[in-house]
C-alpha cells in the first residue's frame, strides 16, 4: 500500500486535514478571554459600589433614642441588641424570661413559705393544701342570725301515670 492519495481524492484534502492547528491562534484566544474576564470583573464591581452607595444614601435613618448604632445597620455585631438600647427594654430573652417566670410560679406553689413571720401567715404547697381541704372541708363563716324568711321548698307533685 502506498500513502499516496487515490485519484478520485485529489481534488479535496484528501479526507483529513492535512495541517495542524496554530499556537498562535489558541494563545491569542486565551489573552482575549482573560481580558473580557478582567473587564466583566471591573465592571461588576464598579456597579456593585454604585449600588452600595445608593443604599446607603436611601437608608432610613436610626431611631435617635439610639446612641450607639453601628454605621452600616446591614452587618449587626453579634452583642448588638444588649447595649443598643435605652432602658426600658421590654424583651431580650423572650423565651428564657418566660422560662424563669415558670420557674418562680413552679417554686411558689410547691414550697412552704412566710408571708407574713409576724402574723403567722404562711404558704403551703398546692398539693398539701388540697390534701387538707378534702380532709377537713371547705372552711364556713358562721351564719348571721338576722331575719331573713325561709323560702318555702315547693311539694313535688304527685307523677299521675296513664289512664287505664
Amino acid at each position: 500500500m502506498s500513502n499516496q492519495p487515490h485519484p478520485e481524492n485529489s481534488k479535496g484534502n484528501g479526507g483529513y486535514e492535512r495541517r495542524d492547528i496554530g499556537a498562535a491562534g489558541v494563545l491569542y484566544f486565551l489573552l482575549g478571554l482573560a481580558v473580557a474576564g478582567l473587564l466583566v470583573y471591573f465592571v461588576v464591581a464598579g456597579l456593585y459600589s454604585y449600588l452600595e452607595k445608593r443604599s446607603e444614601a436611601q437608608q432610613a435613618p436610626v431611631n435617635p433614642l439610639v446612641t450607639n448604632a453601628p454605621a452600616d445597620t446591614r452587618r449587626i455585631p453579634k452583642d448588638y441588641p444588649q447595649g443598643a438600647f435605652p432602658n426600658p427594654k421590654l424583651e431580650e430573652d423572650e423565651r428564657g424570661q418566660l422560662n424563669g417566670i415558670r420557674l418562680k410560679e413552679e417554686q411558689t406553689l410547691s414550697t412552704y413559705d412566710y408571708i407574713d413571720q409576724k402574723a403567722g401567715t404562711v404558704r403551703i404547697p398546692i398539693d398539701r393544701a388540697m390534701d387538707l381541704v378534702a380532709q377537713r372541708g371547705l372552711p364556713v363563716r358562721a351564719q348571721e342570725t338576722t331575719a331573713q324568711p325561709v323560702a318555702p321548698q315547693p311539694q313535688q307533685e304527685k307523677k299521675k301515670g296513664p289512664k287505664k
